[in-house]
């Protein structure tokens, strides 16, 4: 439906205010729809003339529905539910079988015969699984997240599904905080561009076609701002901040045309995200002219009870008056919102609304055309985890693994003599596709030693020992197990396991310690407070180094890590996060070689936790610290220094690369014009590699404080080892704009500098004028 027609029925609601009205005009101006949207704005009229008020609330309200492999577990309430049409899109059902099923029963039995949309969390992957999003990010290759969001639609559209919970794009900056490894970590820039192209390799260019699904932007917003990193908790943070830090990867979301968002749990404000009018109306459909729906997360209206907003009735009415389309599992729209109608806390025009959106989701996903368009059988045996997809999932995961130290190139191992392969994770499948891995089978995953085995063959003495477990704590085993962390424990005593593991490093060539957190570590309600490797970890790490042997790291973890000790004290460290089914294989490559790795990271790795939050495009103090131990009145630490341990960006490879300094077409940048900023990249070691050129830029002086730097463009190559490459960047005015004091998206004249390097620390610089 084109912005006219929602325009004046917003207007009519008192939902667009004429301040907002003159400040979005360009979000609203009236376009004459299209025939399509004709088309379908005229069947979805026609069909809701012939609705109750109960069918249309009906569609607001979403269920889950389990299943087993025979098809789905279908309750009694649930039955008469869809039968009556007071079901709109079923949660956590999956397979052609077990979604016709459904459909069969919403479209042959149910009055109106309105077929149901299928929702689940496509997070990395469906059947084939691919690295954990905030590993995806750190291959900074927009193809290849493409390509990972392109194969989970087609996979997931076979299996019954047309609707995912992807991308997350919540902006994040505690690594306490579990759901950073669902996200593309702390830059909005970045996150933006991931954003993007996360939403058309899902939607493809047709949603009617049977290989695509709509994407569910989440969580909106500001989730991943929670206090103390401590999941579901509260968010506050000023307009400045959310508007220029925050808020972009959500809005490139929308401008990429992702069909619906999902609300998020904390509140901004004080105002649960749920029933925030501002953010859900004023600020995604009249300033940003969003015209998907919107969706709760599982029963955010409910739990607005909690916050402080009221009871049942009350929360009903708060959420459907901010603008939310579709309660997700609560039930509470399908309870209450007849008598909110009845006692004028809603208007029937709201109902009418975000039922007509659910309709418009329906018609374009094809579903009123043929609502069994995802449930062939056929189709879905010859997709799931095709060989191609399969080769592509251990391609992309290799792109996504950070080198963090290699002294000495103990990095690339050779093919040659015994390896002792210690650490919980040495020889685990479960925790190669890490948390929220949907329908991904583990059981299919290539573990680390299977992994060394295919890439080194026969020629490698392989030892094996356990060394440590994830964690000897039993609240802790509990806790975790009773949520699918699926620990296996070794009884033993650390001090046994650690002997073991020992014993086997002494009579090996080099040592490759397999050491990180459990799958169920990280991912939703997993925040930790203390985020260095838990357990015994580092007791097995420390006794392994005493054995004088080469210690190599290959680290898995869902977040950041604390590591100053392994820093210190490694030979080389690999962080592969949970790298998905292709995980050993891909692993055993970059150990080995045959991939030299390329990844940066995009999230910053703190010294210590009391650093927390740390990230690169922070803003300077009146007294910044200079670097000089002894002054006292400056903006530091007694204990630490302020630098991180490994800086946004950063990421090491087998060979090195030599940056000369920028130069720029011009010094002076009119504000209609471009300023090309050029540099010459060579590599000066002895493989062939990738380089991540990041290019950032620092406002000298503006109405507001600014970023000591912002990311502003990349560029992922390919070098020969001896061959230079001369790389253009180009900047216009868009891309120094911000959002002033007023809110008003502006480029200042002014001075400003240009850095171009291998991460955002180690950089070259040079300066221009914008006027």
């Amino acid at each position: 439906m084109k912005r006219v027609f929602r325009t004046a029925l917003l207007m009519s609601l008192g939902l667009l205010t004429p301040q907002l009205q003159a400040h979005n005009a360009d979000s609203t101006t009236a376009t004459a729809p299209s025939a399509d949207d004709q088309k379908m704005n005229k069947f979805i009229s026609d069909l809701m003339q012939k609705m109750t008020l109960e069918e249309k609330i009906g569609q607001l309200n979403m269920i889950t529905v389990g299943f087993d492999v025979t098809g789905p577990v279908v309750s009694k309430d649930v039955d008469a539910n869809i039968r009556k049409g007071n079901v709109g899109s079923v949660l956590n059902t999956f397979t052609p079988k077990a979604a016709r099923k459904l459909q069969e029963m919403a479209v042959k039995e149910s009055r109106l015969h309105i077929p149901l949309i299928f929702g689940y969390d496509v997070i990395h992957g469906h059947r084939t699984i691919f690295p954990i999003a905030l590993g995806l990010a750190s291959s900074w290759d927009l193809q290849a997240i493409e390509r990972s969001a392109r194969i989970a639609a087609e996979e997931a559209s076979a299996d019954g599904i047309n609707w995912v919970y992807s991308p997350m794009v919540d902006i994040a900056r505690d690594p306490r905080w579990g759901r950073i490894s669902e996200g593309s970590g702390e830059d909005p820039y970045l996150g933006s561009q991931i954003a993007r192209v996360m939403v058309r390799g899902y939607q493809g260019s047709d949603l009617t076609k049977n290989n695509t699904v709509m994407a569910c932007v989440k969580h909106f917003a500001l989730y991943g701002a929670a206090e103390a990193g401590r999941d579901y908790n509260t968010t506050d943070m000023s307009l400045v901040r959310m508007y220029n830090e925050y808020l972009p990867p959500y809005k490139a979301a929308v401008e990429a045309g992702a069909g619906s968002m999902m609300s998020s749990f904390n509140d901004i404000n004080g105002i649960p995200a749920t029933g925030n009018k501002w953010l859900m109306t004023e600020l995604l459909r009249n300033h940003w002219g969003f015209d998907g729906f919107v969706a709760t997360d599982y029963t955010a209206i409910n739990e607005m009870s909690a916050h402080g907003m009221g009871n049942d009735a009350q929360v009903s009415a708060l959420a459907l008056n901010a603008g939310i389309d579709q309660d997700m599992v609560g039930e509470i729209f399908l309870k209450n919102l007849a008598q909110n109608l009845k006692d004028g806390t809603v208007k029937q025009e709201q109902i009418d609304l975000a039922c007509r959106r659910i309709l418009e989701a329906k018609y374009k996903l094809g579903l009123f055309q043929d609502p069994y368009l995802y449930t062939n059988e056929k189709r879905a045996k010859a997709t799931m985890m095709k060989k191609e997809y399969v080769a592509d999932a251990r391609d992309i995961a290799r792109k996504s693994m950070v080198l963090l130290k290699n002294s000495n190139n103990t990095l690339p191992l050779k093919k040659v003599g015994t390896i002792a392969l210690v650490g919980p994770l040495a020889t685990r499948q479960r925790d190669m596709i890490g948390s929220w891995s949907g329908a991904g089978d583990w059981k299919q995953a290539v573990s680390l030693e299977q992994g060394i085995r295919n890439v080194a063959g026969n020629s490698v003495k392989i030892v094996t020992a356990q060394g440590a477990n994830f964690t000897d704590d039993q609240q802790m085993i509990d806790r975790l197990n009773a949520h699918g962390g699926e620990l296996n424990v070794d009884k033993r005593s650390a001090e046994t396991l650690i002997q073991e593991a020992v014993q086997a490093a002494q009579g090996a060539d080099v040592i490759v310690a397999a050491v990180g957190e459990s799958q169920g570590m990280t991912g939703e309600a997993a925040s930790r407070a203390d985020i260095g490797l838990p357990g015994q970890q580092l007791e097995l790490l420390k006794a392994l180094k005493k054995t004088g042997k080469p210690l190599v790291i290959v680290l898995m973890s869902g977040r950041p890590l604390t590591l100053p000790w392994e820093d210190q004290n490694a030979d080389a460290m690999l962080e592969t996060w949970f790298a998905g089914s292709q995980a050993g294989n891909a692993i055993a490559d970059v150990l080995f070689g045959a991939y030299n790795p390329s990844g940066k990271l995009t999230a910053t790795f703190p010294q210590s936790v009391g650093q927390i939050p740390l990230y690169y495009n922070h803003k300077n103090t009146g007294r910044p610290y200079g670097g000089v131990s002894l002054d006292k009145y400056k903006s530091r630490y007694l204990d630490v220094t302020n630098d991180p341990l490994y800086p946004f960006g950063y990421g090491l490879s087998y060979t090195t690369f030599q940056y000369d300094k920028p130069e720029l077409s011009t010094n002076t940048l009119a504000m209609n014009g471009t300023l090309e900023v050029k540099v010459n990249v060579k590599n000066t070691g002895n493989y062939d590699g990738e380089e991540v050129a990041q290019l950032y830029i620092r406002d000298m002086v503006g109405s507001i404080s600014r970023p000591v730097k912002e990311l502003k463009g990349f560029q992922k190559v390919m070098l020969k080892k001896g061959e230079s490459r001369t790389l253009t960047f180009r900047l216009t005015p868009d891309d120094l704009k911000f959002y002033n004091n007023d809110l008003k998206l502006v480029a200042e004249p002014g001075d400003f500098q240009v850095f171009v390097g291998g991460n955002s620390r180690d950089v070259q610089m040079a300066s221009f004028k914008l006027q």
